[in-house]
């Protein structure tokens, strides 16, 4: 009796330890979320310019480019017409983050996409949440993200009509 009982306590070990060790080694989506090359990129929602609201994960099933900025940031004055022009020329659908907190005036946003004549989404970024969960510090800072919502590419500083088209190409 004794070896029996022996016997299943160290089958019921064995058993638990296979268990715990193929329930480890499962990988959820919730694993992979981050801030990094090959990471899902966080979800979010937001209101936008329009008064529309956008998530993220709506956009699963296609590319994006999310780009945070700011009206009063010279390097994000910059590349918005590049932004504008790429906008026009591809498939990628742009969320341009606009910084909220950051603007003087909230009228301003308004004022610079007129300016500019912008036609992607432009989503409201007020208390700077989605600014913290994607940890922005400089801006311009710009995100591609490939139609699973997996972050491909990113880069601190403003980027020009041909950089977003080398790294859209990547992404085919």
């Amino acid at each position: 009796m004794k070896k029996w009982i022996i016997s299943a306590v160290l089958l019921a070990m064995v058993v638990w330890a296979v268990i715990d060790m193929v329930t480890d080694n499962e990988v959820t989506e919730a694993d992979n979320i981050g801030l990094e090359i090959g990471n899902i990129a966080p979800d979010f929602e937001m209101e936008t310019l329009d008064g529309e609201t956008v998530k993220l994960s709506d956009y699963r099933g296609e590319p994006v480019m999310l780009n945070f900025w700011a009206t009063w940031c010279p390097p994000c004055r910059s590349e918005m017409p590049d932004m504008q022009r790429f906008y026009q020329d591809t498939d990628m659908n742009i969320l341009a983050i606009n910084l909220t907190d950051t603007e003087a005036n909230f009228e301003d946003v308004g004022q610079f996409v007129e300016e500019y004549d912008l036609t992607f989404t432009i989503p409201l970024d007020q208390g700077n949440i989605v600014g913290d969960r994607y940890q922005i510090r400089p801006i311009p800072t710009t995100y591609m993200l490939d139609s699973n919502g997996i972050i491909q590419f990113n880069v601190f500083g403003p980027l020009n009509y041909d950089q977003m088209m080398l790294e859209y190409n990547k992404l085919k």
